[in-house]
């Protein structure tokens, strides 16, 4: 969707369709890319048109949720955005990587090239992000555009997978190498971690190991790890890993019965929500009952009295596991009854952090 003006393009939106995790489920995503309005037609309410055309239209599509990347968060909270994932960044020497407990585990990291390598780093982080929240199902443009883009500055690709004893697949690391990048005579090379997938313990332990074996790295960046990773559980001196918290994606429901409906939840429950304040997707406004086993979930409207109530920023909160009720409360982005609030903590509880390590 575009805005022009006398035939000159004013503002620009797009929208990109993606499948997305929810605590175990897949559902359809609206990835907002492209947004902008040139200085000169800017302040005339252009995009906040297109805005409330394209929620209309993502829930039309059964997008019953949209994400995107802000590169300002007062444009996009306005629109009833909220923080949703979290990215962690670690910048480590690779000498300072000592194990509590040293892996002695006796499967064996083996190099790959990209392309003998590809089906199995898919099918690893297929499995990887079955059970977890708001990771994206790749694409192969996906793929190219982000892990495996050849074309950034930061060295040659590498591909590593972790086979076990039985030679099963249980893990990969996609990384990169340059030399120079590091103030140091000997270890001048620069490894970016730039994808890490692990199915079971072992694994992870084995590829941390593996990055101990590269002699000439001075400096190891993750730039994008998961809030929940368990490096510091392993690691003798974890402040090494200089861990930084970084904003991730943004998260918006387009219609709160289909959101509600297509999630997952970690326990059975009964809950009654009031949406209120929504103005740019008033359907969304008003109590919804939610009946859940966990997996699959019945949503209808309401004229309960509510057991929460909250507006759509802090829904979108709620719904993608950032934050818990309790906190939504404390903050006062959600009341409720005492009941109604530990029933919400519950429910929306994920297996995993939220997180999406993809742009777009």
């Amino acid at each position: 969707m575009c805005a022009f003006v006398d035939g000159r393009m004013a503002t620009s939106f797009a929208t990109v369709p993606f499948t997305t995790r929810l605590n175990g489920q897949a559902a359809k995503l609206g990835g907002v890319s492209g947004v902008g309005t040139l200085p000169e037609y800017r302040r005339r309410g252009f995009l906040r048109r297109i805005m409330q055309h394209a929620i209309a239209d993502m829930r039309d599509r059964g997008q019953f949720i949209s994400s995107l990347w802000a590169s300002q968060a007062a444009i996009y909270q306005r629109y009833g955005y909220a923080h949703a994932t979290h990215n962690i960044a670690y910048t480590i020497d690779p000498q300072d990587i000592r194990f509590i407990t040293p892996p002695t585990s006796p499967g064996m990291c083996r190099r790959y090239t990209l392309e003998d390598g590809f089906a199995l780093l898919r099918q690893l982080y297929i499995d990887f992000i079955a059970p977890r929240m708001l990771y994206l199902h790749r694409s192969r443009a996906l793929w190219h555009n982000n892990t495996l883009d050849a074309d950034a500055a930061d060295g040659p690709l590498h591909v590593v997978v972790y086979h076990d004893e039985q030679d099963v697949p249980q893990g990969y690391m996609v990384y990169t190498t340059c030399s120079g990048k590091v103030d140091h005579q000997a270890r001048s090379q620069e490894m970016v971690v730039r994808d890490l997938v692990w199915l079971t313990q072992e694994a992870y332990l084995e590829l941390w190991r593996f990055i101990t074996q590269h002699d000439l790295v001075g400096r190891v960046r993750f730039p994008r790890m998961p809030p929940d990773d368990p490096a510091a559980m392993f690691l003798q001196e974890p402040r090494l890993l200089h861990t930084r918290l970084i904003e991730g994606t943004w998260l918006r429901v387009t219609q709160t019965t289909g959101a509600l409906t297509a999630r997952h939840y970690t326990t059975a429950g009964h809950l009654a929500i009031e949406v209120a304040g929504d103005d740019l997707a008033d359907w969304n406004n008003g109590v919804v009952e939610l009946e859940t086993d966990g997996i699959e979930s019945q949503v209808k409207p309401s004229t309960a009295s509510p057991d929460i109530c909250l507006g759509p920023r802090g829904l979108a909160m709620l719904y993608s596991g950032i934050h818990t009720a309790r906190q939504l409360l404390n903050w006062g982005l959600l009341h409720g009854t005492p009941e109604g609030v530990v029933a919400a903590d519950r429910l929306f509880q994920t297996q995993y952090a939220p997180h999406c390590p993809d742009h777009f």
